[in-house]
């Protein structure tokens, strides 16, 4: 069991923030990796429950669905009244959860997010380009990958609307680009700065050398669909999505899109968990790896260290893709992460 909370309900504005926190919502509902949930709202906030649950059409099931439970704890009597009744309808979940068998799936069925979680001067020659032979690999077996963090791709964006197919998908995502570009100069900011300190201290210099390393985790497939934030994902193949760079809130938007594992290439230590969907972590260099074993899945610092390829690796990150589908646990499934990162991207100003 695991709890989604957010504290947007209340002050979200109308318009795309409205829709796009609706997007996120009814998106870790019917997500692959959850089996059933009960809904719980205030009753007097700006998003509400009943309305959610009538314009997502929430009560529509697919065969063998539980039903889900909607609460209001204004509606219900308050706090510990609500508390009751969802104690009840947990209890009539469990039994059905605990009796459902895994069965063979196949590759299709796969839809990854790709995601960097701090960056360093290896990233764009090792990790990176590994995991893009390994978005390809399942690409090719019809599953679906997906590129995001739009502020990390600036500079570089060409690259992928020349793997477009068509023109309206490469407008599509220079639509988004312009929207950022708008975005920060209302924060009197430019999307075009050097990257974060951490990525400083990892030894990038400016957006452009970032954008062009985060950009060899999307491969070489066709561009073929561009995603609003959070938007269901309805496509096989290579895909992008509008996120923020902030890992917590870019994988909200993936995983409520129905990314149903994760993996991030990380030059600086992420240990980032994220419920309901399995992330894989993948070192940059072999001292990180060495050094946070407990938390780096995959070692792609072979490739500095000349005794693996950067195939070799991207097949090593796509086998281990298959064993994490097939039940095997993250080293951040370990360490017992992810309750706590479910955080959607909130715009507009807050009260």
């Amino acid at each position: 069991m695991i709890a989604f909370t957010h504290k947007s309900g209340c002050c979200v504005q109308p318009g795309e923030p409205h829709a796009m926190l609706q997007r996120v919502l009814t998106g870790v509902a019917r997500h692959p990796n959850v089996f059933g949930y009960v809904m719980i709202g205030l009753g007097c906030e700006g998003h509400q429950v009943s309305g959610l649950r009538a314009d997502a059409k929430l009560d529509q099931l697919h065969v063998g669905d539980p039903p889900p439970t909607f609460l209001n704890i204004q509606q219900q009597g308050g706090v510990q009244k609500t508390v009751e009744s969802a104690a009840a309808a947990f209890a009539k979940l469990l039994p059905a959860a605990n009796a459902a068998k895994r069965t063979p799936q196949p590759l299709s069925q796969l839809v990854l997010a790709l995601n960097c979680g701090g960056s360093d001067g290896a990233s764009g020659i090792t990790a990176n380009p590994a995991l893009g032979v390994a978005s390809d690999e399942l690409v090719r077996h019809g599953g679906t990958s997906v590129l995001a963090e739009t502020p990390e791709i600036y500079g570089a964006e060409h690259l992928l609307t020349r793997r477009a197919l068509t023109r309206e998908i490469g407008e599509q995502l220079l639509a988004h680009i312009r929207w950022w570009e708008q975005y920060v100069k209302l924060f009197g900011a430019s999307i075009d700065n050097n990257p974060s300190p951490g990525n400083k201290e990892g030894g990038l210099t400016t957006i452009y050398e970032k954008s062009l390393g985060a950009l060899a985790k999307g491969g070489q497939a066709p561009l073929s669909a561009v995603y609003k934030y959070a938007e269901r994902i309805t496509r096989p193949g290579f895909a992008f999505m509008d996120t923020p760079g902030f890992d917590p809130v870019s994988m909200t938007g993936l995983v409520c899109g129905g990314c149903n594992i994760g993996v991030f290439t990380t030059g600086r230590g992420s240990v980032y968990g994220c419920k309901p969907s399995p992330c894989l972590k993948v070192a940059t260099n072999t001292a990180l790896y060495d050094w946070m074993r407990d938390d780096m899945d995959i070692n792609a610092g072979t490739i500095l260290d000349g005794t693996e390829t950067v195939a070799e690796v991207g097949h090593r990150i796509f086998e281990k893709i298959l064993d994490v589908a097939n039940g095997e646990r993250t080293k951040s499934e370990a360490q017992g992460l992810g309750d706590e990162e479910f955080a959607p991207w909130i715009l507009g100003p807050t009260f």
